[in-house]
């Protein structure tokens, strides 16, 4: 099944461009295609409008593990509207090879995967086990940028 037929059965939408912060300058693009890879930069929650999601603060003080798991969730969908932008058709995406999941977390927090897992999940269920399969890391960062609760970069391969 097609991508975007897999999002739209599951009542998901990519969100617009973000919209960032009134003077915020973003000299970078969000997602790079070199030869048959593209490198993603990294993405924050992003409200279908492109504004940038809340809830936003620590998770393990201001915000729960689910919170945390549902940003994610909400960082894939961030991730996939700007590699749709970029190459034209999310079926182009032969394998995902690697995630790096940031976490903005109270200093005693060890649940990263956990949170970061809100991501994995949805892209396996998009892509399914063999294109969906990467390598992962799930960190914890004293913040992140606008008080986000999670940030994540990856590679994919394409056709």
């Amino acid at each position: 099944m097609e991508i975007e037929a897999k999002l739209k059965e599951m009542g998901l939408v990519l969100p617009a461009p973000v919209q960032v912060p009134e003077g915020v300058k973003l000299p970078f693009s969000f997602v790079r295609v070199y030869g048959y890879q593209a490198y993603i930069s990294g993405h924050g929650p992003q409200n279908a409008d492109g504004t940038i999601a809340g809830p936003f603060g620590k998770v393990g003080a201001e915000l729960t593990v689910e919170q945390g798991y549902e940003s994610a969730r909400l960082v894939a969908l961030s991730m996939l509207g700007n590699l749709k932008r970029e190459v034209g058709d999310l079926n182009r995406i032969k394998a995902w090879l690697s995630v790096f999941g940031m976490v903005n977390c109270a200093p005693d927090f060890t649940q990263q995967p956990a949170v970061i897992n809100g991501f994995s999940d949805l892209i396996l269920e998009l892509f399914g086990a063999e294109r969906g399969a990467h390598s992962r890391s799930a960190v914890g960062m004293s913040s992140l940028p606008f008080n986000i609760p999670v940030e994540i970069e990856a590679t994919v391969m394409l056709y």
